[in-house]
């Protein structure tokens, strides 16, 4: 794609401040920094979201997530956790629509970076989760 952003770092026609590349992902760190050590893992294969990965190209990229995330706990002693962040689709907060995953290190609950899941349960009985279950149940049986 000539005008994605990624595939530019890929090609290294914008330079970035890469922690690890192999001939499947690479991975590098975020220019917004949410916090020290935020890394984005980016397959080299042009998928626009998750949605876009075949069992091949997902079994790869996600084979590395451990490996990148290790690395980056090991870089600093004060790191306590990380959140492993997918966006898909603008509505879900997706801003480069080629197909990336956040690493985002954990120091506190206190390190600036929120995220936030509220409870729905109230709003839903045993029907609505049955009704909810089965379309996507069916959904599978048709992908396969």
């Amino acid at each position: 794609m000539t005008d994605c952003i990624f595939c530019k770092i890929i090609a290294g026609e914008i330079p970035s401040y890469t922690v690890y590349e192999d001939d499947v992902v690479k991975a590098f760190l975020d220019i917004s920094q949410g916090t020290p050590g935020h890394t984005l893992v980016v397959p080299k294969k042009h998928v626009p979201d998750l949605f876009a990965y075949d069992e091949d190209l997902a079994a790869a990229v996600f084979a590395r997530l451990p490996k990148i995330a290790r690395a980056i706990k090991k870089s600093n002693p004060a790191i306590k956790g990380m959140n492993v962040v997918n966006n898909n689709g603008k509505v879900a907060y997706q801003s480069v629509f080629h197909s990336h995953i956040h690493l985002i290190p954990r120091y506190s609950d206190d390190d600036d970076f929120k995220m936030i899941f509220k409870d729905n349960s109230g709003n839903y009985n045993d029907e609505k989760y049955r009704q909810i279950q089965q379309a996507i149940k069916d959904q599978m049986e048709d992908d396969q």
